[in-house]
């Protein structure tokens, strides 16, 4: 019963996985657009409610399998030579093909999407550095983490620092997340009721809450970034959290639990994180989104960003950028057991 539980808390992640990659490339896709189109504004805005916090869950509830002794080692070399890898590739070209100005180019300060890789590096060590605590204690203290971060006079980019804390908390809660406990209690009423629950949020984002600041949906800037000098402004933070926390919630509701080529492509979403960069600053660059007007072209354009996920997420485009995406770490992982054996 318990290994049947496992299969079917990865098969349902690996949907939530994909599900999760297609809404991060439509919200970049149409970001550039959101001040032109209303109706794309309210998508993003939606979009961000929870499709970070999620993708951060679903990242800490794979992370039980991998997280200490060799294969947690190995995972953090990985994401390590990954990080260094895109860094240097989306830098690169930037300054050739691309020639965008105005991006600080350092390894410490992650561009773009890539900070997901550098915070997640973070989680791993953080949830290693606080297995004494309880499940409840670990959330708990990452939520206190969240809030105070914001509260740091430096710009929250640098290291990834900002999003790595105020994300914390979800990595957390995918870590310990309890599927059975899950499965037994949703019910296709709670489903249907969540789902009504996040359609609502879509509705009353584009009634009221247009105006939401964009910078605290992003998560990557403090408190004093965003404006906000008072000794209260953490009270944003816990009410921007209660507000993702629905939203995620809600959110699951739209997630198959069977098996299907959904299923499939969910394995391969980290080729579609990493490489559907280079599409949306090709497009940024070539002058694709001033062709873009009205609906027709915003819906074209999101059903666009959905087929290059699919796309992206084929088998053989992992076979294709296999090495770049998911690097060997034999090598690395020899010169450090010869240094070991060298030392002593």
């Amino acid at each position: 019963m318990k290994t049947q539980s496992i299969k079917q808390g990865e098969t349902y992640f690996l949907n939530l996985r994909f599900l999760l990659i297609v809404t991060v490339f439509v919200g970049n896709a149409i970001e550039p657009l959101i001040q032109q189109m209303s109706g794309l504004h309210q998508i993003f805005l939606w979009i961000l409610t929870f499709h970070m916090p999620l993708f951060v869950l679903v990242t800490g509830y794979f992370a039980k399998s991998g997280l200490m002794g060799d294969a947690g080692r190995r995972t953090l070399t990985q994401i390590s030579i990954q990080y260094i890898i895109f860094q240097s590739i989306y830098s690169v070209l930037d300054y050739t093909i691309f020639q965008v100005n105005g991006i600080h180019h350092s390894l410490f300060a992650p561009y773009l999407l890539l900070w997901f890789l550098a915070s997640h590096i973070c989680w791993r060590l953080l949830t290693i550095s606080m297995k004494k605590l309880s499940p409840y204690h670990q959330i708990v203290l990452s939520l206190i983490l969240g809030v105070l971060v914001g509260y740091l006079q430096l710009d929250g980019v640098w290291l990834s620092i900002s999003r790595t804390f105020v994300y914390l908390p979800f990595f957390m809660i995918g870590y310990h997340f309890n599927f059975s406990a899950f499965l037994n209690n949703i019910t296709r009423w709670k489903r249907t009721g969540a789902a009504l629950v996040s359609i609502g949020i879509f509705i009353i984002i584009g009634l009221w809450g247009r105006n939401l600041p964009v910078g605290w949906l992003f998560g990557n800037m403090t408190f004093m970034q965003l404006g906000h000098y008072e000794w209260y402004a953490g009270l944003f933070r816990l009410a921007l959290y209660v507000l993702q926390f629905i939203s995620a919630a809600a959110f699951l509701a739209f997630v198959p639990m069977v098996q299907s080529v959904m299923t499939d492509l969910g394995r391969r979403t980290l080729y579609v994180f990493l490489l559907h960069g280079f599409i949306i600053r090709l497009a940024n660059t070539t002058g694709l989104y001033t062709n873009i007007q009205g609906t027709t072209g915003a819906i074209l354009l999101i059903l666009g960003a959905i087929a290059l996920t699919i796309l992206l997420a084929q088998p053989f485009v992992r076979r294709v950028a296999h090495p770049l995406v998911e690097p060997s770490v034999h090598w690395v992982v020899s010169l450090e057991n010869k240094a070991f054996r060298r030392s002593m």
